[in-house]
């Protein structure tokens, strides 16, 4: 009797294991680690936050900050729209619909390295970019060498990885909701317009949310357009917290300001994450 309780004890426990030792082996252990690093000196010894007190002193520090929530800023919601769009648009089930929602989820499937190096030959000065611009009377466009665009253009890349991965969310969450509320609210003599203010969105704020908080996270940790395309240039206008930690880290090898920076980014994400679940849930309270 004693064993067979033992048993059905450990036997959940055994199951866990695995998942625990990843957990603690992967995301544990490493972020104690970030911490430790960034309390120390560059000979090891324990500095305190002399790395953080450099970090927000530092006019660079605060630019790539400033670069880093404007990109986020301007991402997030337009993926977040275009996905949003793409799912309404795709949702059906016809051959048609089904063979263009697969051409829109075929960049997902390509490495972002790849498509880093796609999109950096489209937009060259005599890339396809300005050749389309040229045919209809629009001069050529710097792109990623001008610090005006180069933020917007790594936008668009980072848009076209990833408007397909969110748009697919999207669409199992419209397809979640009861098609019977749309033929009752046809019934009322409500349009297209009016059922998607009133029936769609409200019911999909969990999908929407959760393609948000993603979303966000994706966009901190953006770095292979980065360090393909531009490099943090030019004059640092798509200098990235992501790229600098790596920066830090492997070109100037100071490893506790990286990992200082990079604890910053991961707590700065935190807030951003827990300020959206606030709003999300007092939207659904509402």
């Amino acid at each position: 009797m004693m064993r067979s309780k033992w048993r059905a004890a450990i036997a959940p426990l055994l199951f866990l294991t695995p998942a625990l030792v990843a957990l603690i082996g992967f995301r544990l252990l490493p972020a104690c680690w970030l911490v430790q690093q960034s309390l120390s000196g560059p000979d090891g010894e324990f500095a305190g936050l002399d790395n953080f007190e450099f970090l927000f002193s530092s006019p660079t520090f605060a630019k790539t900050l400033h670069t880093t929530l404007t990109f986020v800023a301007v991402a997030v919601p337009l993926q977040t729209a275009i996905s949003f769009g793409l799912a309404l648009l795709f949702a059906g089930n016809s051959r048609i619909v089904s063979l263009l929602r697969i051409l829109v989820f075929l960049p997902v499937l390509i490495p972002s390295s790849v498509a880093a190096i796609l999109w950096g030959a489209a937009l060259r000065p005599q890339g396809l970019a300005n050749a389309l611009l040229s045919s209809v009377g629009v001069s050529a466009q710097p792109f990623l060498a001008s610090p005006d665009q180069a933020l917007m253009s790594i936008v668009v890349t980072s848009s076209w990885i990833g408007v397909g991965f969110w748009m697919i969310f999207l669409i199992g969450g419209l397809k979640d909701i009861p098609r019977d509320l749309y033929e009752a609210a046809s019934i009322d003599g409500a349009g297209k317009l009016s059922s998607l203010w009133h029936i769609t969105i409200p019911l999909m704020r969990r999908p929407l949310a959760f393609v948000i908080v993603a979303d966000t996270v994706a966009a901190f940790l953006l770095f292979a357009p980065i360090a393909i395309l531009t490099r943090g240039g030019p004059g640092g206008s798509t200098q990235l917290i992501m790229y600098d930690v790596y920066q830090q880290a492997y070109f100037f090898n100071d490893v506790p300001l990286a990992a200082a920076e990079g604890l910053t980014l991961m707590v700065l994400m935190m807030v951003i994450m827990l300020i959206q679940f606030r709003l999300l849930s007092r939207e659904k309270q509402l």
